[in-house]
């Protein structure tokens, strides 16, 4: 190239044309930046709209506990019924208690809901139960460990843990860190078959959601010596004092049997625990 072509900005000096070769290259990479930007700043609104869905979802629609059997639960002598950092508390009235139960409640179901069913095991056995109240209302969404609920009451030396619906099957996932498992209408999504844990499932033959079959077909994550009690007349609802629910089953048996059922089925296995 000649001195006058170089003078005049050609090329091979940064001319025009070089700038234009330069701005030909930049655009493209630009472009590829705000396609960038704008499938994250997409992504992050959806993650967004998902995360506010599932908060205003787990707080729509809860369950409350009936007055009724809560109502009984308080006025019964035999129980001290109290809140300590979050959760429910059941504890016998004597205030002699060598083995407690965490118990999870089911997906959106109030922790009270669950206080008639289970009083049964505190007045007759001296156990103390701990009702959780899961985060979101969901047991998924609670990391908290087990010793969270069994902290709250440190006399208690020998620990169950429990659960109704999806909250069972979180209770799997906190078994290895209890004495034994108490299943109420739930089954577990990890494999406890090989832990030794002393096992109760309940069961009721009219359950529409967790069904006979579906606890039937997950029995071999379960030890094999669990024990399995199917109460007939039972709905998935009939494990809790909360009303019913929706794709369940028309339950047949009264409030009183199948509280009686649940408590002469949880004595067994507390007779059977180590003190």
């Amino acid at each position: 190239m000649s001195d006058e072509a170089l003078a005049a900005g050609g090329p091979a000096a940064g001319g025009p044309a070089a700038a234009g070769v330069r701005a030909g290259r930049a655009r493209p990479r630009s472009r590829v930046r705000r396609v960038v930007w704008i499938v994250l700043a997409s992504l992050g609104g959806l993650i967004l709209a998902a995360v506010i869905g599932i908060l205003v979802w787990s707080q729509v629609g809860v369950m409350d506990a009936e007055a009724g059997p809560l109502a009984a639960v308080r006025a019964d002598e035999r129980i001290v019924m109290s809140e300590v950092d979050g959760s429910v508390v059941l504890a016998p009235a004597s205030g002699s208690s060598e083995v407690g139960l965490v118990f999870v409640p089911g997906a959106k179901v109030q922790a009270e809901a669950y206080a008639a069913i289970l009083a049964g095991v505190v007045a007759d056995d001296d156990v103390t139960v701990v009702i959780t109240r899961p985060w979101l209302n969901l047991a998924f969404f609670d990391p908290r460990p087990l010793s969270t609920f069994t902290d709250l009451v440190p006399s208690v030396s020998t620990w169950l843990v429990g659960g109704h619906s999806l909250g069972g099957v979180r209770a799997c996932q906190l078994a290895s860190d209890a004495d034994g498992l108490v299943l109420f209408a739930s089954y577990c999504a990890n494999d406890l078959s090989g832990s030794g844990l002393p096992v109760l499932s309940l069961s009721g033959s009219e359950d529409g959601l967790t069904t006979p079959q579906k606890v039937e077909d997950s029995a071999p994550l379960l030890p094999a010596d669990a024990a399995f009690v199917e109460i007939p007349g039972a709905s998935h609802a009939s494990f809790g004092d909360y009303g019913p629910q929706a794709g369940d089953g028309m339950p047949t048996i009264s409030e009183a049997d199948r509280d009686a059922a649940v408590t002469e089925a949880l004595s067994a296995l507390v007779a059977t625990l180590p003190r």
